[in-house]
């Protein structure tokens, strides 16, 4: 039977680095999750598939290079701001939305709190490259001093993946908040029909313009179309858009409050007066 010189209280040593590396990996899981979903922006039907990219960009960074992206975007001292939607990157013809869950504190603490998990990251690479180095583990003296260090760094470690889990906890908390907002007919009105939740709304993002735009180009006649078949376009197109909705009693009430598309009448070949608009600033 061969000795093994090795002291008895490595595998201590070798055991707690183990437990220290395990945790560290389910706090660099937890950040990427967070950093994969707590901001999209673009036209609605590429969100899903940036969330996608998101991941697997993520899925090979570092921990230093995730908590760099985590202090940049997520834990943000208070004022910050984010320009999601720049107005040269947003098409003008398909629904764009943009959404960011941020958690925010005083300068003074974020940077107290950026620092903290900076250090998490020196002690990170730390353990990995030069445990070693810093501690003789061939020895009994330095396998009980490592132990001391290896039991500190967990210690740690774990208090900064609880932290984690409560802005994640909270993050999720106003996910969930918002998916319940995105049901309701205040998120709709909102979006689709450009009212605010105070009832104020200005005519060129409103629903109604938007679906009249698309009806005078679907029956343009040389830019002009009958206000007739325009209506009968928007029941069969766009049929929850009514001048109701916007306060108005009628079609030519929407067009004259508007403002934004010129009206005239005319004489049919039967001797009828007709309606035609066209959205004005065309010929």
């Amino acid at each position: 039977m061969t000795d093994d010189p090795r002291p008895a209280m490595q595998r201590d040593v070798q055991r707690l680095l183990g437990r220290c590396m395990l945790r560290i990996q389910q706090y660099e899981r937890l950040m990427k999750a967070m950093l994969a979903h707590h901001e999209l922006a673009g036209p609605v039907e590429t969100l899903e598939g940036q969330r996608s990219t998101r991941i697997e960009k993520l899925s090979d960074k570092s921990l230093g290079t995730l908590v760099k992206a985590l202090f940049e975007t997520y834990v943000v001292p208070d004022g910050f701001e984010r320009d999601l939607l720049p107005d040269d990157k947003v098409p003008s013809d398909r629904i764009s939305m943009a959404f960011s869950f941020r958690m925010s504190m005083a300068p003074d603490r974020w940077a107290q709190t950026k620092e903290a998990v900076e250090d998490l990251v020196a002690m990170r690479n730390d353990l990995v490259h030069h445990l070693i180095d810093r501690f003789d583990v061939w020895s009994d003296e330095g396998c009980v001093a490592a132990v001391r260090h290896l039991e500190d760094s967990y210690s740690r470690i774990d208090r900064h993946y609880f932290e984690l889990v409560e802005w994640a906890t909270n993050m999720e908390k106003a996910r969930e908040a918002a998916a319940s907002f995105a049901q309701s007919q205040a998120f709709r009105d909102l979006v689709v029909n450009g009212i605010a939740p105070d009832g104020s709304f200005e005519w060129s993002n409103t629903g109604i313009v938007r679906a009249l735009r698309q009806a005078v180009v679907a029956n343009a006649d040389a830019g002009w179309a009958r206000l007739d078949e325009v209506r009968s376009w928007l029941s069969t197109h766009e049929p929850e858009q009514t001048p109701e909705t916007y306060g108005c009693r009628s079609w030519p009430q929407v067009v004259s409050e508007s403002r934004l598309f010129d009206l005239q009448y005319r004489t049919s070949v039967e001797g009828r007066k007709e309606a035609w608009i066209r959205e004005r600033g065309r010929s």
